[in-house]
């Protein structure tokens, strides 16, 4: 059976699994999934692949680490159906979402590059050492304590109450998160996109911990770039070569 595949210039499932570590259902798989074209079946039933299905497979799995599976799957759909221009703005979509997070890399870098290293001391009547209340904070930053409520609501500070007086007590952690949210506003982000830096922050354990981390950050998304050039190259190779074919 697989000598006639072969001999007629058509590849077997294992054919095309093997050069890519991959077992045959994988291919199967792939295949049902639209990432490859629909193969040719004998009349016993199996499936006979080209050239043209060993190039599909090829640009599947290098749009894979820039793209992730779903979207690449869509990609390689849209391709196999005809849609070129679907694939091609879900290609800009991937693009449009790393130029995002690189945005917030760097809005993140500037935030701490802004934020010095302010010891938070209390300010009114019965307040501890480390400690200040919502006013003179509020003062300090420039903005409104309405505003410091606002951003409580959204969980982007969590003071604790006084159990005497029942005012909102913020600690050195909270400054902290306060004026990187107030960094991060002036950037122009929306609290919904400040809380998972937020909490970044805190599951860091401050500041320190995340600046050592940015660089780790920076490295994913310079790979994350990199796999998107690699992916575009060889999707526009089995473009081709579906032209040829």
């Amino acid at each position: 059976m697989g000598r006639n595949l072969q001999s007629t210039g058509q590849l077997r499932p294992v054919d095309l699994a093997r050069e890519h570590g991959l077992s045959t259902q994988a291919i199967r798989n792939y295949e049902e999934a639209g990432a490859l074209p629909a193969a040719a079946r004998s009349a016993s039933g199996y499936r006979g692949y080209t050239s043209l299905h060993a190039a599909a497979l090829r640009a599947f799995l290098a749009l894979l680490p820039g793209h992730g599976h779903r979207t690449a799957t869509a990609i390689m759909r849209a391709v196999n159906e005809g849609a070129a221009e679907e694939a091609f703005r879900l290609i800009d979509e991937s693009h449009a979402l790393l130029l995002d997070d690189r945005r917030t890399l760097r809005a993140v870098e500037n935030a701490l590059r802004d934020l010095e290293p302010t010891a938070a001391t209390a300010t009114e009547p019965g307040g501890a050492p480390g400690v200040t209340f919502i006013g003179p904070l509020a003062e300090r930053l420039g903005i409104r304590p309405a505003t410091l409520r606002a951003w409580e609501r959204a969980g982007l500070v969590r003071p604790r109450r006084d159990p005497l007086t029942g005012y909102r007590v913020y600690d050195e952690a909270d400054v902290r998160d306060a004026r990187l949210v107030h960094q991060l506003r002036r950037g122009g982000h929306l609290l919904g996109q400040i809380a998972p830096l937020i909490a970044q922050v805190r599951a860091a354990g401050g500041l320190a911990p995340l600046e050592a981390a940015l660089g780790d950050w920076r490295d994913r998304l310079s790979a994350r770039g990199r796999a998107l050039l690699a992916g575009a190259a060889t999707l526009e190779e089995y473009l081709r070569e579906r032209e040829r074919d």
